[in-house]
């Protein structure tokens, strides 16, 4: 674990010059149509589609049957096991059908489709009060569990499994990712300036659950505003701390964002409980902080809307299931084409069908037209080794010997020598790539590849 005398001397000069790590990208922003857009509620679609699979892990367990009638709130699916969450109702309405719908991924996975009843004020109708003080950590991590909270940044882990340290290792320093370094996605600004005491809220709670005795806050430098209300909000004597960082992606990564505030270096293949720290989203300790002391679940999120396609681009509060053809009727589809990404334009994922619903992992869809699409498809070229890759890694892999070893599909040793699983496929290679090769996508095979192999 890293010397406390070494983060002393480095927090010391973080505060005088933004802290960053070394390589990564400074891609287009295209932040500035829906950074200053406040959340708004959008109406309730007619239909939802709540996939049971909304997290790593098992997928949840359906409790309720077709035809019967559920209130906003009510448990609908039960966790299957440890690394598993439950789903609530988004909505008062009725279970319509349990059956094969689209996902992102481009398969069909098992979902709950619930008619909606849109004469009913949707009012949550469950949860009880919770008397956090009386809680130790054991209850604190199964009320998080009972929440059906995961990483609302895009991973979508199952937060209670984060928290939970294995026995041996001690978290000294929570981290509170508020970078949202990904093109387009104001999601998580728009939290940190209006659901401030809720942020604060959460991250005394995951600080309790985890054993942290601290918590630092790391909010990229292009978020002045969100930066300045945070730190307003702590208090003199808090163990709370908000630090700025340079703006440059992937900031937001785990263990990018751990070297930089801490400077601490995950093990290849390890986690970053093993040097003290765990992390969470600042949108997943915000909605911490609002469920946990109401007793209730995860049922709607926020999410940025954006695009050279989207009309009415903004942050919205939407129903977990609410289809995304619902969504483009709603704030305008701007053109005839159309390509939607989940996520953001780096990590994000192109859908294969509008009826994919928004899940607990959507942090934003963006919306392109015809002069996105109609632009000249980017011709694949040999590798010219000019190791502009290996400049861009955040990880200091060696992207191009990656790059040539899955052309001849030697994955198996991608993985062996040239530490591949260290990829968190964040896409600075191939943004970078002159020759254009889909190098993040080919490391995507070779993963997939090794976990058949593997099972």
């Amino acid at each position: 674990m890293a010397a406390l005398h070494e983060d002393e001397t480095m927090g010391l000069l973080q505060r005088l010059n933004h802290a960053s790590f070394s390589h990564g990208i400074h891609p287009a922003e295209h932040k500035e149509g829906t950074r200053d857009k406040a959340i708004r509620r959008l109406p309730f679609a007619p239909r939802l589609f709540v996939p049971l699979s909304q997290h790593i892990g098992a997928p949840a367990v359906p409790i309720v049957r077709v035809g019967q009638e559920v209130v906003r709130g009510e448990p609908i699916a039960r966790a299957d096991g440890f690394v598993s969450v439950p789903l609530h109702a988004p909505a008062t309405g009725r279970i319509e059908a349990i059956t094969l719908m689209p996902t992102a991924t481009g398969n069909r996975a098992p979902a709950i489709v619930l008619h909606v009843y849109q004469a009913d004020n949707q009012v949550v109708g469950f949860g009880n009060e919770v008397d956090l003080a009386r809680l130790d950590r054991a209850a604190l991590i199964e009320a998080i569990q009972q929440s059906g909270m995961v990483g609302l940044g895009g991973g979508a882990f199952p937060t209670h499994a984060k928290l939970r340290v294995p026995e041996g290792s001690v978290i000294d320093t929570l981290l509170v990712n508020g970078c949202e370094c990904e093109p387009y996605l104001t999601t998580d600004h728009r939290v940190m300036l209006e659901q401030t005491h809720a942020l604060l809220e959460g991250i005394r709670i995951v600080m309790r659950a985890c054993g942290a005795g601290r918590a630092i806050i790391g909010i990229e430098d292009n978020k002045p505003d969100a930066l300045e209300v945070v730190r307003q909000a702590i208090p003199s004597d808090s163990p709370i701390e908000a630090r700025a960082v340079k703006t440059k992606y992937p900031q937001g990564a785990e263990k990018i964002l751990l070297k930089t505030l801490l400077g601490r270096e995950v093990p290849s293949g390890g986690h970053i409980f093993q040097v003290g720290a765990s992390m969470v989203n600042v949108g997943t300790a915000a909605a911490i902080g609002q469920l946990i002391p109401r007793g209730e679940g995860l049922i709607e999120r926020v999410i940025t809307v954006a695009g050279p396609g989207i009309e009415k681009p903004g942050n919205y509060l939407v129903p977990l299931g609410t289809p995304t053809d619902f969504l483009l009727e709603q704030l305008g589809f701007n053109g005839s084409e159309a390509e939607v990404i989940m996520g953001g334009p780096m990590m994000g994922k192109s859908l294969p069908s509008l009826e994919v619903p928004v899940i607990k992992g959507t942090s934003g869809l963006v919306v392109m037209n015809e002069a996105f699409l109609n632009q000249p498809v980017r011709k694949s070229y040999p590798c010219i080794k000019c190791g502009e890759c290996v400049n861009a890694c955040p990880m200091h892999l060696n992207p191009k010997e990656l790059g040539l070893l899955a052309a001849k599909r030697e994955y198996a040793l991608m993985a062996e020598r040239f530490n591949l699983n260290d990829c968190f496929e964040c896409g600075c290679c191939s943004f970078v790539c002159p020759s254009a090769i889909p190098l993040v996508q080919q490391f995507r095979i070779a993963k997939t590849y090794n976990r058949e192999h593997a099972a």
